[in-house]
């Protein structure tokens, strides 16, 4: 049942990433990799609030697993964030590789610390 929970959750997750990361690069003219940038913090913000409620008994296993494992393991993108960062310091664009690095874990975490006070504010 548990691979199950997971596999609902990333069935959901990949496309939801790919369809997301489209509609906002498109709107964006510009070689920074806005699209993952928003998957990724959306995917902290949830994993956030998710996180805050198990730690104050609202959110049982089976929604950690469906949420946190499935949902927001394929939203977010680690490989593609490292892939963006290195394509963009080889074409020469330094200056957005380094942004990317350090915007991508100051709104990762910033969202997820965010997720954590919000499911306290509502659960705690």
């Amino acid at each position: 049942m548990t691979w199950l929970l997971v596999a609902a959750g990333a069935a959901v997750g990949a496309p939801l990433r790919y369809l997301t990361d489209r509609a906002v690069q498109a709107r964006h003219d510009s070689v920074f990799p806005w699209g993952t940038l928003a998957v990724n913090v959306a995917g902290c913000l949830v994993l956030g609030v998710l996180t805050g409620a198990a730690a104050v008994g609202a959110a049982p296993s089976s929604l950690q697993l469906l949420l946190g494992t499935g949902l927001c393991g394929a939203l977010t993108t680690y490989s593609t964030f490292s892939y963006e960062t290195l394509r963009l310091a080889e074409q020469g664009a330094r200056l957005y590789a380094a942004a990317n690095v350090a915007v991508s874990i100051a709104a990762g975490l910033g969202a997820a610390f965010a997720g954590g006070g919000i499911a306290r504010a509502v659960w705690g």
